[in-house]
């Protein structure tokens, strides 16, 4: 069975290229008819962040991206915060340690820092590896008995992987083929600390091989290390059992200068996390894309198309059309340029499929506050002239205020343009003839005016912007009849009467 996780550090928000890995692993295993499991990966303490873990859930739970196991569900591989399972990873340390595969080191942080500028000062890499690891202070240059000594009286400690020395490591990547590294371009990383605690490389292999994990899909930033795992595995004797990898590519910033990182939010003009996070420490507030008018679903098919597409080049996808459609071959292996503008037109897509009723039943305390005279038996009609052009969700309510009260402005340059004697003589005549009519709907309201144009010899469409002006106070807007038929007999009468009392004809003579 396919069994996938998302792995994130509880170190502060989930970023929305977080989220992307999530959204990619998620796919992969429902398609799959898979499992897709929720690991918090907290082995640095040092960088935890209340909270974190939570937002992390929160986040995903508003995106509608569901686990089948994870530290809010439980499951048969529990526990599923790392910090939880810190006794274990000791064993598997020891096991390399036996095998001679690692191995202790005592180095002081002015040993590694001497260390580091030696090397610099002969032009060489500052890594501690299989050439510089011999003359510092562990294992491997310590008598048995100074190592067993060191241990016993408790000093501070590493376990180090004990790489070879010019050996080619390869894997097949899932989406970039086969990737080959040599160790001299690796080092011996830490795999545990003194205090019991793992490093990310040790826990990660153990808790992916425990869990069972098939496929371990992740951001192209793990790429250097997975060589590393590769080797973890081989020496744990676990190498037939070890899991696919597929490396994303980076989300970039629009100008494509660079990854888009957490720093960018709000600095950009836009959210990188989903939701709006409060730092706990500085207090200080970044956006989210929930509280900044965006739906789930619009976020989704925006984070599904970056790094992916379908092969008919479509666009528009409901999560469950994600999972039919996704497929890990067309991934790219280039970086996806963050496009504000895309963003904003897949929300505006989907705030337009929306439900008349559903967008009502979403602003109707807004428009109750804003407009408390405002019948709010209407609103969901409203919604639907207003919800096509709307790119946010409160642009439903602010970009047709005339929808819920009369217009106290009229837009100068069309009152400039087109208010005069004759336009008011053409109006008191138009509001005639819709007096007459007892079908108030939109067809027949357009036939009315149609007619008396004709009579008229003249062209409907010439009557259009002042009428819409009289009724709206500018000049562009939903359909002209559609808002009248909305507006009701008596209200588009009153206010046709209203905008002939309030617009000055004197100062356009």
């Amino acid at each position: 069975m396919v069994r996938v996780r998302f792995a994130p550090s509880p170190t502060g928000p989930l970023h929305i290229g977080g989220v992307r890995t999530a959204l990619y692993n998620y796919l992969f295993a429902r398609q799959h008819k898979g499992e897709f499991i929720l690991r918090i990966e907290d082995t640095d303490q040092a960088r935890y962040v209340p909270g974190a873990e939570d937002y992390i859930i929160k986040s995903l739970a508003w995106l509608g991206i569901d686990f089948d196991e994870g530290p809010h569900i439980g499951g048969l591989h529990a526990p599923y915060r790392q910090s939880e399972r810190k006794p274990m990873y000791k064993e598997y340390a020891q096991a390399l340690l036996d095998k001679d595969l690692a191995y202790y080191a005592f180095d002081s942080s002015e040993d590694l820092d001497h260390m580091r500028k030696r090397l610099e000062a002969s032009k060489m890499l500052p890594k501690y590896d299989a050439i510089s690891r011999g003359g510092m202070i562990n294992s491997l240059t310590l008598s048995k008995e100074e190592v067993e000594k060191r241990l016993v009286n408790g000093d501070d400690y590493v376990v180090r992987l004990k790489l070879p020395r010019n050996e080619e490591v390869r894997f097949k990547d899932e989406i970039r083929g086969w990737v080959v590294v040599n160790t001299t371009q690796m080092d011996d990383k830490v795999l545990l600390k003194s205090d019991g605690m793992p490093t990310y490389h040790l826990a990660n292999v153990v808790d992916d091989y425990l869990m069972k994990i098939t496929h371990v899909i992740r951001g192209e930033e793990w790429l250097p290390s997975a060589p590393l795992h590769v080797l973890l595995y081989r020496y744990l004797g676990w190498e037939n059992s070890m899991p696919a990898f597929a490396h994303l590519p980076l989300l970039l910033k629009p100008d494509g200068n660079g990854k888009l990182s957490k720093r960018d939010g709000d600095r950009l003009g836009f959210p990188v996390f989903p939701l709006q996070w409060t730092d706990p420490v500085s207090n200080e507030t970044s956006s989210g894309y929930k509280e900044s008018g965006y739906l789930p679903e619009a976020v989704l098919n925006m984070l599904a198309l970056l790094g992916w597409h379908a092969a008919d080049n479509r666009e528009l996808y409901t999560l469950s059309e994600l999972v039919e459609a996704f497929n890990l071959s067309r991934v790219s292996k280039s970086g996806a340029k963050f496009d504000l503008q895309k963003a904003h037109w897949f929300n505006q897509q989907y705030i337009s499929q929306l439900d008349n009723v559903v967008i009502s039943d979403m602003l109707k305390e807004k428009v109750a506050i804003k407009y408390p005279t405002y019948d709010l038996i209407n609103l969901d009609k409203a919604m639907g002239l207003t919800k096509e052009k709307a790119v946010f969700m409160d642009e439903c309510i602010t970009n047709a205020p005339y929808l819920f009260e009369k217009p106290n402005t009229f837009d100068e340059k069309i009152v400039a343009k087109k208010w005069n004697k004759d336009t008011i003589d053409n109006l008191i005549s138009i509001k005639q003839v819709f007096e007459d009519i007892s079908d108030w709907s939109a067809l027949n309201i357009e036939t009315c005016l149609n007619t008396f144009a004709i009579s008229k010899e003249d062209k409907p469409s010439n009557y259009f912007q002042v009428l819409r002006l009289a009724l709206t106070g500018v000049g562009g807007g939903p359909p002209l009849f559609e808002i009248m038929s909305y507006l009701g007999k008596h209200e588009t009468l009153a206010r046709i009467e209203e905008s002939i009392n309030k617009i000055n004809i004197t100062d356009q003579l």
